[in-house]
């Protein structure tokens, strides 16, 4: 079933891309397509820490609320990155779970994202999206080997390389995937394009001829850390 973009999102992010000043650290920002989690938790923080000044008792909920807001800030941080180099570079934080080699020649390369990652998801590629399909599935953790029947987001990009296909995979915290971006947008190398709430695992099919240059256990930064080698 085909995705369309969430309405709290813009089709490219480059601009916002600029390398952070000498001496000043990047800006941070919220993620996109974190509102209907993180506004009702804030709010409920907002009002309970009001109320404590009625009555002390109330410190019992404002205390548990803060927390999980400040909780709320980490999950859905989306700093700006400055984009590294590389043919095909990775879209999600996290670690390199598994990679392995495909019958038709590609190589999948498997990234899973704790809940402590940032979890917005960036393209691996400049090109066109050609497609962006939801395929319903399950929700076990995205570590175990059945994780590939999850709940996933299949994209697929017309680049210099040819067909590049990326699934965002959700897990058994994570159970929903927010595309940014629709079929026949053109991304730069590094846009945001999605958001896997709570985390979860990210795979990138690197084409026939392509070697892999990163290895399994390695940690990788979205919009940094390429995955291929000269």
């Amino acid at each position: 079933m085909p995705i369309s973009p969430s309405p709290h999102t813009s089709v490219t992010d480059r601009d916002a891309l600029a390398s952070p000043t000498a001496g000043r650290r990047p800006r941070v920002t919220i993620a996109r397509g974190a509102t209907p989690w993180f506004v009702p938790t804030l709010a409920t923080a907002a009002v309970t820490t009001a109320l404590t000044r009625r009555s002390g008792k109330w410190a019992l909920a404002a205390v548990p609320a803060c927390a999980l807001s400040a909780g709320m800030l980490w999950f859905f941080r989306d700093p700006e990155r400055e984009i590294g180099t590389g043919r095909v570079i990775s879209p999600a934080d996290g670690v390199v779970q598994s990679i392995d080699a495909w019958p038709d020649g590609r190589t999948r390369v498997a990234i899973f994202m704790s809940p402590l990652n940032v979890h917005v998801n960036r393209a691996p590629l400049p090109g066109t999206v050609t497609s962006v399909e939801h395929v319903a599935g399950g929700f076990v953790p995205a570590f175990n080997k059945d994780s590939d029947q999850n709940e996933r987001v299949v994209w697929h990009f017309d680049t210099e390389l040819g067909d590049i296909e990326m699934v965002q995979i959700a897990g058994a915290v994570a159970r929903r995937i927010v595309p940014y971006v629709a079929a026949g947008t053109k991304v730069e190398q590094g846009d945001r394009i999605g958001l896997i709430r709570f985390g979860s695992r990210v795979d990138t099919y690197l084409p026939a001829g392509v070697e892999v240059g990163v290895e399994v256990g390695q940690k990788t930064t979205a919009g940094v850390t390429r995955l291929d080698r000269d």
